[in-house]
């Protein structure tokens, strides 16, 4: 019997409170000038309602069947392990950045050197030096064009 009684209590508290916490809240002005708040503004007032609040915090992810949870001691571990892999995405990233600039440096230095109308010699396989013709040069300096779009957009 006392166990029924507990129950009934117990539920009709978490029914009282429950309310509580979904009361809409009120915001208005008194005869002093200071803003006031609450879940009923006093009659004759222009009282503007409020948004409620959100939700609360997010709820944890669904765990698999069959998945323990995880001990303190594992879930830091877990953390960490998740921590360590963010920081090593994020070095890679601004590796794969350092070196779309570097890219994108050199190809607009060879597009300058290219339209700077100096004469450009390249070297052979046999390490002999020649100089590129006219011909040679616009098709040079449109594949540079082409490196520095790609590169540097």
């Amino acid at each position: 019997m006392k166990r029924l009684f507990a129950a009934f209590a117990a539920s009709a508290l978490c029914l009282a409170f429950g309310g509580v916490a979904q009361a809409q809240q009120y915001k208005w002005v008194d005869q002093n000038g200071r803003v006031q708040y609450g879940d009923v503004p006093p009659p004759g007032v222009k009282a503007q309602r409020l948004k409620p609040p959100a939700g609360g915090a997010a709820p944890a992810p669904a765990a698999k069947k069959g998945d323990k949870p995880l001990s303190p001691e594992a879930a830091y571990r877990k953390r960490q392990e998740d921590a360590q892999k963010e920081r090593e995405k994020g070095a890679q990233a601004e590796q794969e950045a350092a070196a779309k600039r570097e890219n994108c440096t050199r190809a607009q230095e060879s597009l300058r050197t290219l339209e700077s109308g100096q004469r450009i010699a390249r070297t052979d396989a046999k390490g002999e030096r020649y100089y590129l013709e006219d011909a040679q040069i616009a098709q040079e300096t449109s594949r540079a064009r082409q490196l520095v779009k790609e590169s540097c957009s």
